[in-house]
Parts: C-alpha cells; structure tokens; sequence
C-alpha cells in the first residue's frame, strides 16, 4: 500500500492552498484524498453524490445517530468518528480524480493538481490511476461520522491518510480501516433502544412516605441487533451487534426519597421483567424496585431519571461466538408530582 499523509509538510501546504482557492474542492487535504461527510448509509454528502459502501439494518437508529434511543458507553470509549473503506474501482476513481479537479489551474491550485496527478497517473508510484490491476483491488478512502464531523470533534478529523490501493481481501495496516471488528463497533453507533419510561404505582400522584412501586414491561425489552455490511468485489464482511438490557437504575431527583433497593439499581426478573407490578391490597409493602419520597414537590414535580444498563456483543465474519463491546446505557427523565399524604386508603 502506497499512502501519503494528507498532512504532509510540501503536500499538505499546496493542497490546503487549494483549498482556499477552491473551497468546494472535493479533496482538499490529500492527492486524491475525499474526507466526506458520509452517514454509511448510501446517502448523499452536502456536495458528492457517493457515499459510504456499509449498509446497515436491524434495529436502527436515524442517519446522523440524533434521534433518541442510542446507546452511551459507561467508558470513555467510544465508536470510530472515521475510518477507511473500499471507495472505487479503478475507472470509477479515474473519473472521480477528474471531476474533483476539474476546476480553474490558478497558482497552488495547479501546483496541487500537478503532484495529484504524478501520484495516480504518471506512475509515482501508480500510473492510470491502476487500470492495469482492475478486478485485483479497490481504491480505499476515509469516511466520517457526520455528527461527529460537525460537532467538530477532532477525533472525526483524524483520518489523514491519503486514497490508496489495497489487493482484494487484504486488511490495509492503517488505523481504522474496516474489518469485522470496526463494522460491530460501527453498528454499536446505530442501535436504537425502546423507550425507558417506568410505570408507576398506585395511580396518581404519588404521596409522601409512601412506596412507589416502578416496573418495566418485559415485551419492550427484548434483546436488539443491528448488523453492518460491507459487500463489495474483493471483500463480504458482516457484522451484528446485539444489546441486553441487565439493570435498571432509578434516580428519583431529589436527596429526600428512599430507593429500592437501597442502591437503586433494579435488575431483571427471570423473565425480562423488571420490578413487579402493584396490585390493589399490597398496602405499605415495600416493592422490590421503587422509591418512597420524603417530602412533597410543593407544586411541582421531582425528575425521575430512569437508566437501563444494556450489555452489548458482537459476532461477525470470523468471529461467530460472541465478543464484548463496553456495556451501555440509555435513560429517560420523567416528572413525578409528590403530595401529602392525606388519608390516602392503598
């Protein structure tokens, strides 16, 4: 493999220049280099019309993962905010190099075309952009996370190596170009969990010194999955992650309240449930997940953050027992209104 650092010393000072003249230059850190802000799902960027080549189905969430339901690691781990992947036969990238320069030769501007092109075409090192190896391998390129990218966090930016060639069914020695591993960790990002609103009881507002029971439904926590895929000539790779719910923790917003268990972490019955639920009779019983408040939200209500703790897996192509990813968790906030307890017959 042949790459070049798209932050290289004499490169990256001309390409960079051509960027400034061309700000809509589709590779404006590296010859040949694209750096787009794909989703990996076949959508289009803000100014290309390729995107990413890994589909992803199964329990999924929106393209730019900003919609509710996404899992949060428990470690400062997280999944890649870029990586590499099999962009372009060779006539597809010939025609791709020629449509990203074809804009005016001003000064830089032709300077950086000039290197580009001796890189890909003139056989320093590769001539007509590898024609003569079409059907033995592909031209690989980063891709971003999106949200990452526009968040400006600098880990979606770190991707700098520059196109480059790779062999069919080889594993390029790069930092995050895709494998099996890199397409769970990539499907980690996209699986979208159910809802985590608790129910509550006895019905109504809840009352002071009393035991609130909380318990969730156990036919909305089934495990999930979402599976990647990367199916082009010269590499099929698949992988499915799969998240677990194991606990839940009850925060009820305030010091002044009791939770059950003492630690406020919940954890599944034998039967996917969590918690039990109340039943007219069960009196003062203290439940088995739950929280009693000690005072009264004087009118207004106590944020009751509800966590579920999901323990994730993957097993993918090579790889077919399961492997750990870092657990995850996903948790909603709901307003419980606290009163005196007045009389109140359970």
């Amino acid at each position: 493999m042949h790459a070049l650092k798209r932050s290289g010393t004499l490169l990256a000072g001309v390409v960079v220049l051509a960027g400034v003249l061309a700000p809509n230059l589709a590779f404006a850190t590296g010859p040949g280099g694209s750096q787009f802000d794909l989703s990996g799902e076949n959508q289009q960027g803000e100014s290309q019309t390729i995107g990413s080549r890994i589909s992803f189905h199964g329990a999924t969430r929106g393209s730019g993962g900003g919609d509710s339901g996404g899992l949060e690691p428990m470690t400062n781990w997280s999944p890649p905010a870029c990586w590499y992947e099999p962009k372009w036969n060779p006539d597809e990238f010939a025609k791709h190099f020629q449509e990203a320069w074809d804009i005016p030769t001003a000064s830089g501007v032709g300077e950086a075309y000039n290197i580009a092109k001796e890189h890909f075409q003139n056989g320093k090192p590769y001539k007509d952009f590898n024609k003569a190896e079409a059907g033995k391998g592909m031209w690989w390129d980063a891709v971003r996370d999106p949200a990452r990218g526009k968040a400006g966090d600098p880990a979606a930016f770190a991707c700098d190596t520059a196109t480059f060639w790779v062999k069919n069914g080889e594993t390029p020695t790069v930092k995050n170009a895709v494998t099996p591993e890199v397409l769970a960790q990539l499907a980690y990002n996209k699986i979208k969990l159910p809802d985590t609103k608790v129910t509550l009881a006895p019905p109504g507002p809840t009352k002071v010194n009393l035991p609130t029971w909380a318990w969730l439904d156990k036919k909305n926590f089934k495990p999930v999955s979402v599976t990647a895929e990367l199916n082009v000539p010269g590499w099929s790779l698949q992988a499915t992650t799969t998240a677990k719910s194991i606990s839940l923790k009850l925060e009820p917003g305030t010091p002044d309240a009791t939770t059950y268990p003492a630690s406020g972490e919940c954890t599944f019955n034998d039967d996917g449930s969590i918690g039990k639920a109340w039943a007219p009779g069960l009196g003062n019983q203290d439940p088995p997940c739950g929280i009693k408040y000690l005072r009264s939200s004087a009118g207004g209500s106590f944020p009751l953050k509800a966590t579920i703790t999901w323990q994730v897996t993957w097993t993918g192509t090579g790889r077919p027992n399961p492997t750990g990813l870092p657990n995850g968790v996903f948790g909603k906030t709901q307003n419980v209104v606290v009163e005196e307890a007045q009389a109140v017959s359970r």
